[in-house]
């Protein structure tokens, strides 16, 4: 399996500079609670870590996810791509045809990356949940939750390590003064307890 702590200090300089230039996310959405939003996780299935094979497929699936929203219509407001599922916290005015837009990349990515590794058939991915955001406190709570996911799962030590999300841009909007404040204001606590289970 892919981990942030395998690579060495040269890689992870390229992986994060290759992360820079692709200038992620493509906006800067205000940062508040509103109505129509909700944090969409999905997973692998089984969590195997299909996405996160190599840091090169790493970044390609991150762009893919990224570029899978209509600018138009939904905002990504905190993103984490893992080696194996991802996080998103999105605005959207139809749910239902964002979930239907990202199947088709499920759909693709299975095709490709079975073709890949000589797995034609093999089941990739499991499914997508979608959780309504509630309140003001939740919505920061998912925000913590979301870009401390590659620190939950031992990826990396730091929220600022890890390549494959939106903390950089979170940091640089707010200030790494105001994310301390927010990550002490929301803690995540018990948030998620439960979601890693195979059947998620």
């Amino acid at each position: 399996m892919y981990t942030w702590r395998k690579l060495t200090q040269e890689q992870r300089e390229e992986v994060l500079l290759y992360r820079k230039q692709q200038h992620r996310p493509w906006h800067s959405p205000p940062i508040l609670f509103r109505e129509g939003q909700f944090h969409l996780t999905s997973a692998c299935y089984e969590h195997a870590a299909h996405i996160g094979r190599d840091p090169a497929r790493m970044a390609a699936f991150s762009q893919r996810l990224l570029d899978t929203f209509d600018q138009e219509r939904n905002i990504v407001l905190a993103w984490c791509v893992l080696p194996n599922h991802y996080h998103l916290l999105v605005e959207t005015p139809d749910l239902k045809q964002l979930k239907k837009e990202l199947g088709k990349l499920h759909g693709r990515t299975s095709y490709e990356w079975n073709l890949e590794e000589g797995a034609s058939g093999r089941t990739v991915w499991h499914r997508c949940v979608d959780r309504g955001i509630r309140s003001e406190r939740h919505y920061w709570a998912t925000i913590n939750y979301i870009h401390n996911n590659p620190v939950h799962h031992g990826y990396a030590e730091r929220w600022t390590d890890w390549p494959f999300s939106s903390v950089e841009d979170f940091i640089e909007r707010i200030g790494r003064d105001k994310a301390i404040s927010i990550w002490r204001e929301y803690p995540v606590l018990d948030y998620g307890k439960g979601w890693d289970d195979p059947e998620i």
